[in-house]
């Protein structure tokens, strides 16, 4: 059966829509059309964190009930005003990314249910050269039974070190389980990001040897949480602020305050839905919207 198509105008650019009833989220019914529309509104504050950094994007084409696939090369008819990338190092042939830049790439991509971004720590320049990263980042993951709260718990512990060091820390959910903290830094190597990172991980593992681990062994994780340093190398990526989770229900990877990061007492206060999230971007912007600005050097 041919697929129904829409073709619409979004910022200059004519797209071609399907299947816009098609839906994504079984358990809920959000629907392919309601993936666009909710990265339609938020693509004001989206982009900028999208802006100049490669692109590698989780798929469901029939929907997260269904089977999922990582995608980093551009697909078969990608558009020739997207914006693409090719690391010749990356892969035994290279790789060709998108970058997303503009609202047209981002309907796009979630037009192919390209329902999670990821992102590495580290941008590329206007030839596609890659910049050193300018983001520290901690990916803090329970082993059940913990959970987001004690994520933040350690988040609140892991803010302390970090702003001994003269740097500032940003949390967010992950949209799933855990959370992450971003920390906006000066360029600096990724052996420097990590090494400082990973410090900061076993520090706290030892500080807190009840709660944290900072080991790669998941025997070691049940009940406590895992500071992961290990996303600030340069081939990792990190599912990107306000982008869809691919779980039973559209959930969102939400940037918080510290205070309602903290203040929090049950895991479902941090949960937050795409229409959730639109709301609280109505209310507060962007809360990462000052990460650039308090950018500072890693210590030593």
């Amino acid at each position: 059966m041919a697929s129904a198509k829409t073709t619409v105008e979004v910022g200059g650019r004519t797209l071609s829509l399907s299947n816009l009833d098609k839906v994504l989220y079984p358990q809920t019914g959000f629907t392919k059309g309601e993936v666009i529309d909710y990265y339609r509104q938020v693509a004001d504050v989206l982009l900028p964190h999208l802006a100049n950094r490669l692109l590698t994007r989780k798929r469901w084409p029939d929907g997260t009930g269904k089977g999922s696939f990582f995608e980093k090369n551009t697909p078969r008819g990608t558009p020739d005003w997207v914006r693409t990338v090719f690391m010749a190092e990356h892969g035994d042939d290279g790789v060709t990314y998108v970058v997303a830049e503009d609202l047209a790439t981002l309907v796009w991509l979630a037009n192919l249910a390209a329902l999670e971004l990821h992102v590495p720590q580290w941008k590329v320049g206007p030839r596609g050269g890659p910049h050193e990263p300018d983001l520290v980042v901690f990916d803090l993951d329970p082993g059940p039974p913990a959970d987001i709260i004690d994520c933040f718990d350690v988040a609140g512990a892991l803010r302390q070190l970090i702003e001994a060091d003269g740097l500032t820390a940003y949390p967010k959910t992950s949209g799933n389980k855990g959370a992450q903290l971003y920390v906006p830094i000066e360029p600096a190597t990724s052996q420097r990001t990590s090494a400082y990172a990973k410090k900061l991980a076993d520090q706290l593992s030892e500080a807190l040897p009840e709660l944290v681990v900072s080991s790669m062994e998941k025997k070691l994780r049940t009940g406590k949480v895992f500071v992961d340093w290990s996303q600030n190398n340069a081939a990792k990526t990190t599912v990107a602020p306000y982008s869809l989770r691919g779980v039973d229900e559209p959930t969102v990877s939400t940037p918080l305050s510290w205070e309602e990061a903290i203040a929090a007492t049950d895991a479902v206060e941090l949960r937050f839905l795409a229409g959730d999230v639109i709301r609280r971007i109505h209310e507060h912007g962007d809360l990462l919207a000052d990460m650039p600005t308090q950018a500072a050097p890693l210590p030593g």
